[in-house]
């Protein structure tokens, strides 16, 4: 998987390359990443990539001339047009079904606004798609367009040390993840569950799915509704005693809910 990121302010994205399993990624040839800045793409001695929004108002807008140059030169790079994205807070929100879905193509090319945006007529000429985290305000597109790529970075065979790790994730089955407990077996006057030191697994197994089902009906009951679950799911909340919750009741694919 290639990622190509377009940014104004390259050097943030040194740290989150070059640390934990991004860094090993890179260094597996699982991921390649290349950011292009516009700035380089500028004709003015101070290299600006950014100017006052046409009738009026606070704050500036990138340039399309040298952003759209940026762009049209990274996807000139790449045999197969990579996917562009713009990280924006108008576009659909980020879900890990999403997430799934970009993780198939071959490149993706992430844009990265800052200011105000960027001119329209770039969005309208050269993008996509265009991609949230969330309804809330960051400063630009390049936290945004990290979050992207480790989420979909996590899901590329290899990747993860053990695959069983992002298969049990939370939102990876529709159900957030049940609780995790380390040594020491007591901390503070809260002890680990008996039954997670019990060494049968198959305890063990029916415990955490009741419990990811019981952190999920606390926290967000509405996933409920969308998620695919097995047999032994359903029953466990028929267990439960929850009258009037959502349930998906559509038959789970091959494997389940975890997928």
């Amino acid at each position: 998987m290639r990622f190509d990121v377009i940014s104004i302010f390259p050097d943030l994205f040194h740290s989150f390359l070059s640390e934990s399993l991004m860094a090993k990624a890179i260094e597996k040839g699982l991921l390649e990443v290349k950011v292009t800045t516009p700035r380089d793409f500028t004709t003015d001695r101070h290299h600006t990539a950014d100017d006052r929004p046409y009738g009026g108002g606070p704050g500036m807008v990138l340039k399309p001339e040298p952003l759209a140059a940026a762009i049209e030169a990274a996807s000139a790079a790449r045999p197969v047009r990579p996917r562009r994205i713009f990280l924006s807070p108008s576009g659909r929100t980020l879900t890990q079904a999403k997430v799934k879905e970009l993780s198939q193509e071959d490149g993706l090319l992430l844009i990265c606004g800052r200011y105000e945006g960027l001119d329209q007529r770039v969005i309208d000429l050269l993008v996509d798609e265009e991609i949230s985290i969330g309804d809330y305000v960051v400063n630009g597109g390049e936290v945004p367009a990290m979050v992207l790529m480790e989420a979909v970075a996590r899901l590329l065979p290899g990747f993860m040390g053990k695959q069983e790790s992002a298969d049990e994730e939370s939102h990876q089955s529709g159900l957030l993840e049940y609780p995790h407990y380390t040594r020491p077996a007591e901390f503070r006057g809260l002890a680990v569950p008996d039954i997670l030191l019990s060494g049968n697994h198959k305890d063990v197994t029916e415990w955490r799915l009741k419990a990811s089902l019981a952190r999920t009906l606390a926290a967000r009951p509405e996933m409920l509704a969308a998620a695919d679950l097995s047999p032994e799911a359903v029953r466990a909340l028929a267990a439960m005693n929850r009258p009037g919750v959502a349930v998906n009741t559509r038959k789970p694919g091959p494997g389940g809910a975890q997928e």
